[in-house]
């Protein structure tokens, strides 16, 4: 040890810390202020302290679908056999679909009350010009389509040029095209579409043969593992962490009976219907656009501080227009579809409580009232849940002011679970 010149010791260095085991890590953990998990407990660490931090995800809506169907099963030991699944499933589509153009609009932190009418004004240009006119049954279907495109547009303009609430547009929209609904019935009252015609037996007749239908679950699988297996390589080959194969093991093992079971006992009815399948396609395919596309992204970052979002260089008005024309489309085609279910079209098509189902399967499945939080498989669950509790609830012999106070309730409380949840994201850092 070398002394200074003027005789005093000199100072002692700090030990330098190893730094082995944190270049050991992966690039994307090697901070220290992170909390690195690895493996299945790792996984399950991670999961419970999201838990605890009020990122909720869709948890509380699948245990209060599993409530539900108990409730119901041991009211009724019809609820859960194959035949009222299989029913269940045809009930849930059409609203399924109206609820995956409110989970884009909500995204955006902003709402659409027209749904119900957007979708009954299609079904109403769908019967009159096939069943009257005699229209090509594809040229009708894409009139109706185009007809929601057209006003999703409409609103997005209004809405993005003048900067007029969403809440009042829709709202002047919902009684609008309900007028514009009935001119175009005008005194026909109701249309009957044709039972031999090919939407209506896509609808309530084309069911997958079990064969083909337990081939698409093993697909379906197979594209998941692959899929996560070439996710995993490249992240280590980017020297970021990457899932355990056990942990892509178990949850291919657990999506495999989360396909399987259902699709066994609708095959011991009719099967999976064309309907249903269209509608899991439709969710699918939204969900990749929300999670993997640039246009997703944008959303959610629209939804999440529209400022920050246009000062990121994101075309705000573009993410609006789209947006909107994207759920007024979503409308039509569910008004099609429910009109083909019901192999009829008249004045109450759309109306009723068709906006209530709507809105409340989006809120219910787990989309977040404030924007830029949400799912497209929230449509899946919350649609499951509202036409549960009126499958139910009809087969209960129960009437309607039961079913409405019930969906009130229901509703009430998945709010009040998206507002506390939010509340302690926020005091965790996490909203």
């Amino acid at each position: 040890m070398s002394t200074p010149v003027d005789g005093s010791p000199a100072p002692v260095q700090d030990a330098v810390p190893e730094t082995h085991d944190a270049a050991a890590l992966p690039a994307d953990l090697q901070d220290e202020r992170l909390i690195a998990s690895h493996g299945i407990s790792g996984a399950v660490s991670a999961f419970t302290s999201r838990l605890r931090s009020g990122d909720l995800g869709s948890v509380p809506v699948v245990v209060g679908l599993i409530i539900i169907w108990a409730v119901f099963q041991i009211s009724n030991s019809s609820f859960l056999t194959s035949r009222n699944l299989v029913n269940l499933t045809l009930q849930t589509t059409s609203v399924g679909v109206l609820a995956l153009g409110i989970v884009l609009v909500l995204l955006l932190g902003e709402i659409d009350l027209s749904i119900g009418s957007v979708s009954g004004l299609a079904a109403a240009v769908l019967g009159v010009t096939f069943v009257n006119k005699g229209w090509p049954l594809v040229l009708s279907l894409v009139v109706g389509a185009l007809i929601g495109l057209a006003i999703g547009l409409f609103y997005g303009a209004l809405f993005t040029r003048f900067g007029v609430p969403s809440f009042v547009i829709t709202l002047a929209g919902l009684l609008g095209f309900l007028g514009l609904q009935l001119l175009v019935l005008g005194k026909e009252g109701t249309l009957n579409i044709p039972f031999d015609s090919g939407i209506v037996k896509f609808a309530t007749q084309d069911f997958l043969p079990p064969a083909v239908a337990y081939g698409l679950v093993v697909v379906v699988v197979a594209l998941y593992v692959v899929s996560r297996l070439r996710t995993r390589s490249a992240r280590a080959k980017a020297g970021l962490s990457a899932a355990p194969t056990s942990m892509i093991v178990i949850k291919a093992v657990a999506l495999a009976l989360v396909l399987f079971v259902p699709v066994i006992v609708l095959n011991g009815d009719r099967g999976v219907s064309y309907m249903f399948l269209l509608f899991i396609a439709l969710v699918v395919a939204t969900d990749f656009m929300v999670r993997q596309t640039r246009w997703g992204r944008s959303v959610l970052a629209v939804g999440g501080n529209v400022e920050a979002a246009r000062r990121a260089g994101i075309n705000v008005r573009f993410i609006y227009l789209s947006v909107f024309a994207a759920c007024s489309t979503f409308a039509a085609v569910g008004g099609i579809l429910g009109a083909a279910r019901l192999i009829a079209v008249n004045q109450s098509s759309g109306g009723a409580d068709t906006n209530l189902n709507a809105i409340a399967a989006a809120v219910i499945g787990g989309t977040s009232l404030f924007g830029g939080r949400g799912s497209a498989y929230s449509a899946l669950l919350g649609a499951l849940v509202i036409m549960s509790i009126n499958n139910g609830l009809a087969l209960l012999s129960l009437d309607s002011s039961v079913r409405y106070m019930v969906t009130a309730g229901v509703l009430l409380i998945a709010v009040t679970i998206d507002s506390l949840s939010r509340r302690s994201r926020q005091a965790h850092g996490r909203a």
